[in-house]
């Protein structure tokens, strides 16, 4: 039995990394530089889809599917365990004047998702608060989006509660600890943690911390940019997304706008600029929302990555450390799955998808 596990890295993965290890483990160290579940995980919309998932890869679909079926059961049972119910809202979610329609038909054709094309007039009337002007829509039903804040908020809550679970906040990584080429600790701000396995789910700075044993993990930092309005409960039925911009109805009323997609390293200081742009698109989509004031604006770090597939299994070269990170602008979206493949993997069981295409071997590069 693995004695103990020290994760890297406080976001949705990292919680949920250490939620489905706790089980089978004997000790689980969770550490973060700061607050858990403060970057990314905050900052995102919480869609539990891709936003156009017909674009991604088989690797990306396959953690999405398993994830969207499962994200239910997994926001039920954290209520249950914790009191802090992390919000799975299924609204279903409507493309509006869609370039290549004909495409997302054929994916969730073969795909056997539930998409389909519907009258324009039938949209409005699903949806009236959405603006004039809108030609053409397709609508998935069952898509949920997920609280995240109220999520983190939840996996600590059940973290907290385990035994053999440590959380270490505030706790910065300065370096591995090594016998040869084997990993068995990670030194920090408050001294060695030792871990017969280290697992780095450290979002966009997962790169950073490899480069010290000479890789190159191709994850970068990608800003995003959202804005938050409050209305009625019932202002908005259902998600709605248009030209690569969209509105995002939580159940207290609350509507979240998104996103910009920025490289700009590791700044996450809001722009005047972007925050024009994000009301200018709320208000295309949402009329109603030229006579409201946004209550919060904010920017995020995606840890950007080729094609979005995240790196999942252990490190070749290092024996035990393991990488589950880089999931790009799908974070929320497929920790479900990302982090029970994960478990899968580590303690040798047989693993619910494929693990080929995200198995770090052969994807890394000497720095």
């Amino acid at each position: 039995m693995t004695k103990q596990v020290v994760i890297v890295g406080g976001g949705v993965i990292g919680l949920l990394t250490a939620f489905n290890l706790a089980a089978d483990v004997e000790q689980v160290v969770l550490c973060d530089r700061g607050e858990l579940g403060q970057e990314s995980s905050w900052a995102g919309g919480g869609i539990v889809s891709p936003l156009y998932p017909w674009r991604y890869s088989p690797a990306v679909t396959a953690l999405a599917h398993w994830s969207q079926d499962f994200y239910p059961q997994l926001g039920e049972r954290l209520f249950a365990s914790t009191g802090v119910d992390p919000e799975v809202h299924t609204t279903g979610l409507y493309w509006l004047d869609l370039e290549n329609e004909a495409e997302a038909l054929a994916w969730a054709k073969r795909e056997g998702r539930p998409l389909s094309a519907v009258n324009i007039s039938a949209a409005y009337d699903a949806v009236p608060v959405m603006g004039p002007g809108f030609h053409r829509a397709i609508y998935m039903a069952g898509v949920a989006n997920v609280r995240n804040p109220r999520l983190v908020k939840s996996l600590k809550a059940a973290l907290l509660a385990m035994p053999n679970v440590s959380i270490r906040e505030r706790c910065e990584i300065t370096g591995f600890s090594r016998q040869g080429e084997r990993i068995t600790g990670v030194e920090t701000t408050e001294g060695l943690i030792e871990g017969d396995r280290v697992v780095l789910t450290a979002g966009a700075w997962s790169g950073d911390l490899l480069r010290p044993l000479g890789l190159e993990l191709p994850v970068e930092p990608v800003k995003g940019q959202m804005i938050l309005y409050k209305c009625a409960e019932d202002f908005l039925p259902s998600m709605v997304l248009a030209k690569g911009r969209y509105a995002i109805p939580r159940r207290d009323g609350h509507i979240l706008v998104g996103s910009t997609l920025e490289h700009a390293g590791y700044d996450k200081t809001p722009t005047a600029e972007a925050l024009e742009s994000l009301k200018a698109s709320a208000i295309e989509l949402l009329p109603a929302l030229a006579q409201a004031t946004p209550v919060a604006h904010w920017a995020g770090l995606r840890p950007g990555s080729p094609e979005g597939i995240p790196y999942i299994g252990e490190v070749p070269g290092w024996q035990g450390l393991w990488l589950n990170c880089g999931h790009y602008r799908n974070g929320l979206v497929l920790a479900p799955a990302s982090c029970q493949l994960f478990a899968d993997l580590l303690l040798g069981r047989e693993p619910i998808i494929d693990p080929q295409p995200y198995a770090p071997a052969g994807r890394l590069e000497k720095a």
